[in-house]
């Protein structure tokens, strides 16, 4: 995180030393405006060593699951693992980081259909291995995301580019009606024996839009569907609890060197 001292130094050496119009057309950096608030999580989830042993896990997980179901299935073929797509199977996080460092509030989404366009995400460590392995079994695998169907051809695209399988118009069910009433379209032929996915509402229609504390009582309540038939994969950059107030402890603050 940029330092406010650091800043507030730069803001004032600026301000003596170059005109007023000059000053007023210079571009904010990431640390001066408000999305610096998304640094932190979003380095976490772009950068960091742990976020990618998570989404190992995560795979590796829905691997066991998956060869276990297989195993106790007459046949395979009426099986069907449903996935999202961004940030379970596919990685994002270089729109946000553009978006962050043009001082642009990524959650507004008006920078996303481009992006579906024209960028280059890449895959999540283990999603591709997983989905082939699948794949190789005979299991249905369905694509459920909100991306905008209206540019379908180009999620399709990309996702054939990145050589996942089972890619057609009809594996992959974009954006219109809610994503329980598409995961009831594959259950019509189809037993669901896995959902994946980073935000709540890939797994059940309890968690769209509802309080946070609703949706935690409701990951309470399903406990043991976590990690055996709903596998979430981590994500910091976004998500409905970015703007939660945080709990502090109420002791007053106490300095000590170590």
């Amino acid at each position: 995180m940029t330092s406010y001292k650091g800043a507030a130094a730069a803001l004032l050496c600026l301000a003596i030393t170059a005109p007023a119009a000059l000053a007023q057309d210079a571009a904010p950096t990431a640390g001066d405006c408000d999305v610096a608030q998304f640094t932190m999580g979003l380095r976490f989830q772009q950068q960091s060593a742990e976020v990618r042993a998570l989404q190992l896990q995560a795979y590796n997980l829905a691997t066991l699951r998956l060869d276990a179901a297989v195993e106790a299935a007459e046949d395979p073929a009426k099986l069907a693992v449903v996935t999202d797509l961004d940030e379970t199977v596919i990685d994002n996080t270089p729109l946000l980081a553009r978006d962050l460092a043009n001082c642009h509030m990524y959650d507004a989404w008006d920078t996303w259909l481009p992006w579906e366009r024209d960028g280059k995400p890449t895959l999540i460590p283990g999603a591709k291995e997983f989905l082939d392995h699948a794949d190789s079994l005979g299991v249905a695998i369905r694509y459920i995301s909100d991306r905008a169907d209206e540019q379908k051809e180009h999620t399709l695209a990309t996702l054939t580019e990145l050589g996942l399988p089972q890619i057609s118009a009809e594996n992959v069910l974009l954006l219109g009606p809610p994503k329980v009433e598409r995961r009831d379209i594959v259950s019509a032929d189809h037993q669901i024996i896995m959902l994946i996915g980073d935000t709540l509402h890939d797994f059940d229609g309890r968690f769209r839009k509802t309080p946070l504390e609703d949706q935690k009582a409701t990951v309470a309540e399903e406990a043991a569907k976590w990690g055996a038939e709903w596998i979430v994969l981590p994500n910091a950059s976004y998500g409905t609890w970015s703007e939660a107030e945080l709990t502090g402890w109420d002791a007053e603050p106490v300095i000590e060197e170590w």
